[in-house]
């Protein structure tokens, strides 16, 4: 598996399912900036909708259905993601804290979702919300030593001195 961070707002995501796991998904993407999110609950996308959507998240459907409307998806190149199907999953959708633009990302390749949800918990303790504002103040401070034409090293070099100062790792 490659971890990656997708950028939502670059097209359709589309949501096929109802209930509460559903309901859950939705909050998922719209908490990572999903901004044209189309949600089908009584019906399936269409196999255009489908062919037009960045992704597709198949929650609470019937194992056949879901593996019929997977099926449209990767004809069209749409990664599908079925929630407690990993035979049908393109990808898997970690366990997620977030502070600010801070993600923190653990997978367990859909093997234990129970685990990464414990792990998850773990680390909001560690990494709570003063978070957002650390991640405010080094890319401020990433932005001035770039203007000034540091390159790369110095930048590490200097966001590490930062970290250590303050105290935060």
């Amino acid at each position: 598996m490659l971890p990656v961070m997708l950028d939502l707002s670059r097209g359709p995501v589309l949501l096929y399912g109802s209930g509460p796991a559903a309901l859950r998904r939705r909050g998922l993407l719209e908490a990572a900036g999903a901004t044209d999110l189309r949600v089908y609950t009584d019906a399936a996308p269409d196999a255009e909708a489908i062919a037009a959507a960045l992704l597709l998240f198949v929650v609470g459907v019937a194992e056949d259905e879901a593996g019929r409307v997977a099926g449209i998806a990767r004809g069209h190149g749409v990664p599908v993601n079925v929630e407690d199907t990993t035979a049908l999953c393109d990808f898997y959708t970690p366990s997620v804290v977030r502070r600010g633009d801070l993600t923190i990302a653990v997978s367990t390749a859909g093997r234990s979702p129970g685990l990464a949800r414990r792990l998850r918990e773990k680390l909001e303790t560690l990494f709570g919300p003063e978070w957002q504002d650390r991640l405010d103040r080094l890319a401020g401070a990433r932005d001035g030593w770039r203007a000034s034409g540091a390159d790369m090293a110095t930048v590490t070099e200097r966001t590490n001195d930062m970290i250590e100062k303050e105290g935060w790792l």
